[in-house]
């Protein structure tokens, strides 16, 4: 379902509903990208392979299928962000990979460089370079992520919430609004930070992500695009297996 044709995405349930919708389009078109490479290995001219358009019009729906899913969670940030950094539609292992509320751009580069075993020594040099500039920026997100933390802990807003904490039960209704006010006015620019580094970080992944696919040819996209899509569907499995396997200790451990 194309997203023009959804609701706005503002709480947990609905962008979970959302998730789990663009992830079955994500399997048919990993079974695309897959049938693809199976074609290309019974071409005998690699090159005739490359240069269809039926390849060319894969790539570009993939590439928008991944883009559906950063717009989708912009819409979804700008109505809360914070379930941007806390996203409950992701298993606890899938969790342990998010930097900034997403992958690392960097893992486009490793993993470009590891799945693809016909690069020229031209394509590698660029993608390396690429990585160099990708670890540049990242480091650089990191240094506003880590002064984004440290205000949260900052004592304007932790005396302000602890004040608010102790008065809230002996308090009237018109100065619980008025706390809830002072707090608002505390969180609003910190919303604010968080919404703005997102963007950052989804505009990184993103541009690192259409670099590398100007580096690579068509097959090359393809069995790249196919690569990452494989190790998200490992890693969420993963996710689900750990997760069945710990609610059966518990429920083991419980009798």
């Amino acid at each position: 379902m194309p997203s023009s044709s959804r609701q706005p995405i503002g709480s947990a349930g609905s962008f979970q509903a959302f998730f789990e919708d663009w992830l079955v389009r994500q399997q048919r078109f990993l079974d695309e990208l897959l049938s693809a490479q199976e074609s290309s290995s019974t071409t005998t001219t690699t090159s005739r392979f490359d240069d269809t358009d039926v390849v060319g019009d894969l790539i570009a729906r993939v590439l928008a299928h991944y883009q559906e899913y950063y717009d989708e969670k912009s819409r979804m940030a700008h109505r809360n962000v914070f379930l941007a950094f806390s996203p409950t539609w992701f298993t606890p292992l899938e969790r342990t990979f998010l930097w900034i509320a997403g992958f690392k751009p960097g893992l486009v580069c490793r993993l470009a460089l590891s799945s693809l075993d016909d690069l020229t020594e031209d394509q590698i040099h660029r993608i390396n370079g690429l990585s160099r500039e990708t670890n540049w920026q990242e480091k650089s997100l990191d240094q506003k992520m880590a002064k984004i933390q440290e205000s949260v802990a900052s004592p304007p807003l932790v005396d302000l919430a602890r004040r608010e904490g102790m008065q809230i039960q002996s308090a009237t209704g018109s100065d619980i609004e008025g706390g809830i006010d002072d707090v608002d006015n505390q969180i609003e620019p910190l919303k604010s930070a968080m919404q703005n580094i997102l963007r950052d970080a989804d505009g990184l992944r993103t541009r690192t992500a259409e670099t590398m696919a100007g580096i690579l040819s068509p097959l090359q996209n393809v069995r790249f695009l196919s690569a990452a899509a494989r190790l998200q569907f490992r890693i969420r499995m993963l996710g689900f297996q750990r997760e069945a396997d710990r609610q059966r200790g518990s429920t083991t451990n419980g009798w």
